[in-house]
């Protein structure tokens, strides 16, 4: 039987959230940094020896890439041939039902994972071997672009490295949203962003299974140590609390955010309170 991640004791993930929050504040954040602490957070069993194996494993695949390879469509071909016909790197359904496949150790581990993981595989051996490699986020799908505007190559992680040819981003887009590519939505992603969706798709998975609370929690954690982030966030972990029985954290939560609402919204700040009240009615 599988069995998920344990969390770390509690001095470790202390130190964890220190890490992640130092690293998303510095000047330029490593996304294969801040995507191994979220692991770090999520598995108590990733020591700094696992987290170093990991590097070293992006930093191994790197060294098998052929010698700069030349043209964005090239690099490309060079990424699907290795990583996913020679490993196996990709996606299937069944991916999305497990939350290894937001934990990049456990990506490389397994060599499956939700697109954006795989996507981050994609570019921290890419982006070590010398590759002109970003990011980019499409709704509901995300892959990776090589090269400049002019020349971009577009390539689909989750199905091997697929170079995507013709429309094939159109219907991705489509697919994902009923609605039309638009190119803003090709636009490189910064790590923090990259991090910010993935610690969504986190809350995503626990918001459909109750009973793994905590996994929630930490997700909206290591999201409130990020430099930018919205403010109902705080309510949502609030809420969060409440549920879990932690009723005089949550309601202090609660007051917390309608002072910050009450700047701007009276009515909606007045009926956080009301949920604060009634919080602290369940201890009664």
């Amino acid at each position: 039987m599988r069995h998920l991640p344990h969390p770390p004791p509690p001095e470790r993930s202390a130190e964890v959230r220190r890490r992640f929050a130092e690293e998303a504040r510095s000047e330029r954040p490593d996304l294969s940094t801040l995507c191994l602490l979220v692991g770090a957070e999520a598995d108590g069993g990733l020591d700094e020896a696992g987290l170093d194996a990991a590097q070293m494993e992006l930093d191994r695949l790197a060294g098998e890439l052929p010698f700069r390879p030349g043209t964005p469509d090239a690099w490309a071909r060079a990424l699907r041939d290795l990583l996913g016909e020679r490993y196996g790197f990709r996606g299937t359904a069944a991916d999305y039902r497990r939350l290894e496949s937001s934990l990049l150790h456990e990506v490389l581990r397994r060599r499956r994972g939700l697109p954006i993981l795989l996507s981050v595989v994609w570019l921290e051996v890419a982006r070590r071997a010398g590759a002109p490699v970003y990011g980019v986020g499409l709704p509901g799908h995300f892959v990776v672009g090589f090269g400049p505007e002019e020349d971009r190559v577009l390539a689909d992680p989750f199905d091997g490295g697929r170079v995507l040819t013709g429309n094939d981003a159109d219907v991705l887009v489509a697919g994902a949203t009923g609605a039309p590519l638009h190119p803003s939505m090709l636009e490189p992603a910064e790590p923090l962003d990259v991090v910010k969706r993935i610690l969504n798709n986190v809350r995503a998975w626990a918001a459909a299974r109750p009973e793994r609370s905590d996994v929630a929690l930490w997700a909206i954690d290591l999201a409130l140590l990020l430099p930018s982030h919205a403010a109902r966030l705080r309510y949502e972990r609030a809420q969060l609390l409440v549920q879990r029985g932690e009723f005089t954290a949550g309601a202090a939560e609660l007051d917390a955010y309608a002072d910050v609402v009450g700047a701007v919204d009276e009515a909606a700040a007045e009926r956080v309170r009301f949920e604060a009240r009634a919080a602290r009615a369940l201890l009664n």
